[in-house]
């Protein structure tokens, strides 16, 4: 059976429609969604409505959660905060139930369990990174104790994709190349991140989801264009974008910086209106 994973939509449904065609293409059985579904972008509720038609697993991401307001926004950027007020304005009472009873995790067939941040913690697992080898290491070892058996944790919240093994009592990044992906072991114990389908921050805008086959147990990663500017052009005019939005995250944070060392930054900030400084 192939599995499709999926993370961090973030309200972008052009970049979810485009990721939904490519799943279809490839044959897969099950959808799993890692959550974050609703944030940063403005179409919640189309987002929600497309997943439950696939009739893909959800759970609860930090951004979900916050805006059905079972957790506050301690600790979200400027502009994550911002979208969770303006989604939780506009949120309609049946997103609002689906947000509200989202798990923070699931066992999906026994094969993987779907978190959304860190399988270790046991309270706040939505929120904590999974960022460094010994946090990875931490959900490893609660991996290996899951009643479900599963030998993969699939994990988002990072944005960015990636897959690690524990092995000779270490965490060991596994190389996910492209095309070919990448042969787990029987034996073996993986945290795998399938990246993000809506909000990138890496140079590559695309967006990014995983296929885990149960029978040959390959992960491949794949990446899918689509409609970036139509997306972003909806954030900008309702006032959701970060400054420089057009730019790529990496990028972004390197100008930012630099502006920020000249000394201008803050006076931009002052001087030109958000949509402009979007562009």
């Amino acid at each position: 059976m192939k599995i499709a994973l999926i993370s961090d939509i973030h309200a972008n449904l052009e970049a979810l429609q485009a990721t939904l065609d490519a799943i279809q293409a490839e044959g897969v059985k099950r959808i799993v969604c890692l959550g974050d579904i609703v944030g940063y972008n403005t179409d919640f509720a189309a987002c929600i409505a497309l997943l439950r038609q696939a009739g893909a697993v959800c759970i609860a991401g930090n951004h979900d959660r916050a805006v059905a307001g079972l957790i506050g926004t301690d600790g979200f950027s400027g502009p994550a905060a911002r979208a969770v007020a303006w989604t939780g304005a506009r949120l309609d009472e049946d997103s609002r139930a689906f947000l509200t009873a989202l798990p923070l995790t699931a066992d999906v067939d026994g094969a993987l369990v779907a978190v959304h941040g860190a399988l270790h913690p046991e309270m706040g697992k939505e929120l904590v990174r999974l960022d460094d080898d010994g946090k990875r290491a931490l959900s490893l070892r609660a991996l290996a104790a899951h009643p479900s058996g599963a030998r993969i944790c699939a994990f988002g919240h990072t944005h960015r994709a990636g897959l690690w093994e524990w092995r000779d009592g270490a965490v060991q990044a596994v190389s996910l190349d492209e095309p070919a992906g990448a042969e787990l072991r029987v034996d073996g114990l993986y945290l795998l991140n399938p990246g993000t389908v809506g909000e990138p921050r890496g140079a590559d805008a695309r967006a990014c989801f995983a296929c885990y086959d149960t029978a040959t147990r390959r992960v491949t990663l794949y990446r899918v264009s689509y409609a970036r500017r139509a997306a972003l052009a909806k954030t900008r005019r309702a006032g959701l974008a970060p400054r420089f939005a057009a730019v790529p995250a990496p990028f972004r944070m390197k100008l930012i910086e630099i502006l920020r060392l000249l000394g201008v930054y803050e006076w931009l900030k002052r001087a030109l209106p958000r949509r402009a400084s979007s562009i």
